[in-house]
């Protein structure tokens, strides 16, 4: 309790309580132990994702006092004032918080067994839980047609409840702008203006809006059909990557504790689910950071671009190209971790291998939506060949473990296969906020000042906050750092940058708040900051267990360029590892 603010006396279920004046009759439940049931409602003070519209009335319960008569309040938006009386256990609020979820039923479509959210349905959830046995209104329901023009999101509209959580995530934490109520009364949703494809809009696809949707109104585009497919086509070597962010959540589509390290468990169900090869995305991380520390040297001896902007998420380079066309000079020019190993599987290790890349199928393991429509960049193919053939994402590959009947929890540890399995501690951080440029540093450090950076951690890079902002002496140069995890966040920078007003040299940007730990792919968090932090701290404790933690260290990283790519930055580097990007118009 805040002691700051003044302390007023209320009840809750005849329980005396004394509490902070302000706070709202949900809060104060809470502190008492008592839990109302909600849905509309959602407050991430740490991701910065608050919606309390009070759209669904599932908070409902009998509010009174000794000058006032007892009456129906949502308890998510209502304060609490000196004397309130408040009953969440009456008849009368029992049955409103069940009539409002029957209400949402009515016009809700009847398919939970085939529903991309079975069993991770709020929905459905509430039903169980408010003991919703029969549908007492039938009628007729909306029937939209579904929007997956994107390549990365589905939306259906018929499954949309107008809780408007997606509409706050979109605009007022990521500020895209893209989402918004459309149409009156029973015909009503959340979609783009005038409804129109997702494809034709300035959406990043980041995937916050699927993250907080609490029912499949929203969802990714499942490609798991298309790995089975590929698995089982005797002409193809099909070999699969898997972010940093996988192996501290996967897990917990499995029953384990949020943040435990599954990676070797991991590696052991890839291998027993058919792939020819497992790799490491961290291969693809080590390898970027040997390109944008490259990058960054050159603009600060050569008095080139600066602040340098670090590249790896789809939906953040997306976002400048629809928000910030005129600085798209701006960002690095690198390619991201699992498109760089794309490209390398397809030329290296097909050469070293003897194998056709055409027959090579490339599989990324994503906690991010939006890398599948990354994937399909035409600027991002090599003689119009992809680099990246299939992404899913972490809850599209605990469903495959599943469906394959591999258990899980029981699995003996394995090894990523080599060469491109072997990664170091910087690249394992990637999969945080801030991880990136820390990454970059470790390496960028040692080149410039020529000696061994002994203490690895940049603790002053570290947190949670949404924009971050540190110094480090790097030789002579005081480097002044940028960290911006949430898109609205990475507008304020950017604003800074486009007003002449910015002091940075380098800034990394990632479209999630928290970082892909939080990706729109990952195991859905319903809200739990908890589950994210300890995700979070996962993704150092893996750091620290590596024994080799630079970038530049790695031995089959020293080893491609010696034989392949040449020098970092180099010229065939650039034509591999480098891109660019479009002006796109904001819609």
């Amino acid at each position: 309790m805040s002691d700051d603010k003044e302390m007023i006396n209320i009840q809750i279920n005849d329980q005396s309580l004394s509490v902070p004046s302000g706070i709202t009759i949900l809060e104060a439940a809470h502190e008492a132990g008592v839990k109302i049931p909600t849905l509309c409602h959602l407050d991430l003070h740490n991701l910065q994702l608050y919606n309390k519209t009070a759209s669904c009335r599932v908070c409902m319960v009998e509010m009174g006092s000794d000058q006032t008569r007892n009456k129906l309040v949502p308890s998510c938006v209502t304060p609490v004032a000196e004397g309130m009386a408040v009953r969440t256990d009456t008849i009368r609020a029992i049955t409103a918080r069940r009539t409002a979820v029957e209400l949402l039923l009515s016009n809700h479509p009847n398919e939970c067994f085939t529903c991309p959210k079975n069993l991770e349905c709020e929905l459905q959830s509430l039903a169980e839980e408010l003991n919703v046995r029969q549908i007492r209104w039938e009628g007729e329901r909306m029937d939209y047609p579904k929007d997956a023009s994107s390549g990365a999101i589905v939306k259906d509209a018929n499954k949309c409840i107008y809780c408007r959580r997606c509409e706050t995530g979109c605009n007022h934490v990521q500020t895209c702008g893209i989402l918004s109520g459309i149409g009156r009364g029973f015909n009503s949703f959340v979609g783009p203006f005038n409804n129109m494809p997702m494809a034709d809009t300035s959406c990043t696809y980041c995937g916050q809006c699927v993250q907080v949707c609490p029912t499949a109104a929203l969802t990714e585009v499942y490609h798991t059909d298309k790995v089975w497919e590929a698995l089982n086509d005797p002409d193809k070597h099909v070999i699969v990557q898997t972010a940093p962010a996988i192996r501290v959540a996967l897990g917990e589509l499995f029953g384990m504790e949020a943040g435990t390290i599954v990676t070797g468990k991991m590696v052991t169900a890839l291998k027993r689910m058919g792939f020819d090869a497992v790799f490491d995305t961290n291969f693809g991380a080590d390898l970027t950071v040997m390109e944008e520390a490259s990058e960054l040297i050159y603009r600060l001896e050569n008095n080139k671009t600066l602040p340098i902007l670090t590249n790896c998420c789809p939906a953040w380079v997306k976002f400048i190209e629809h928000q910030f066309p005129d600085l798209i000079h701006v960002p690095s020019t690198c390619k991201s971790p699992h498109i760089m190993f794309g490209q390398i599987a397809k030329t290296y290790y097909a050469e070293e291998h003897g194998i056709d890349p055409d027959k090579i199928v490339v599989v990324s393991i994503m906690p991010c939506i939006a890398k599948k429509a990354e994937a399909k960049r035409p600027e991002l193919t090599k003689d119009e060949r992809d680099n990246v053939d299939i992404v899913v994402t972490t809850r599209e590959l605990g469903s495959m473990i599943k469906e394959a009947g591999i258990e899980f929890d029981i699995l003996p540890d394995s090894q990523f296969d080599s060469p491109l399995g072997e990664t170091t501690g910087a690249s394992a951080i990637f999969g945080t906020a801030g991880g990136v440029i820390e990454a970059a540093l470790r390496t960028a450090h040692e080149w410039i000042t020529g000696k061994t950076l002994e203490n690895v951690e940049f603790e002053q890079l570290r947190g949670m906050d949404g924009v971050r902002k540190a110094t480090v002496q790097v030789g002579e140069h005081e480097l002044n750092i940028g960290i911006a995890s949430g898109l609205g966040n990475a507008r304020m920078l950017l604003n800074e940058i486009k007003e002449g007003k910015s002091e940075y040299h380098a800034i990394e940007i990632m479209a999630c708040p928290g970082g892909c730990i939080a990706g729109g792919g990952q195991p859905y968090h319903h809200g739990n900051h908890e589950v994210v932090k300890k995700r979070r701290e996962a993704i150092y404790q893996e750091d620290r267990r590596k024994d080799v933690r630079k970038s530049h260290e790695n031995k089959e990283i020293i080893k491609l360029y010696k034989n392949y790519l040449g020098k970092p930055f180099g010229d065939k580097a650039h034509k591999l590892l480098h891109t660019h990007f479009e002006k796109r118009e904001r819609i």
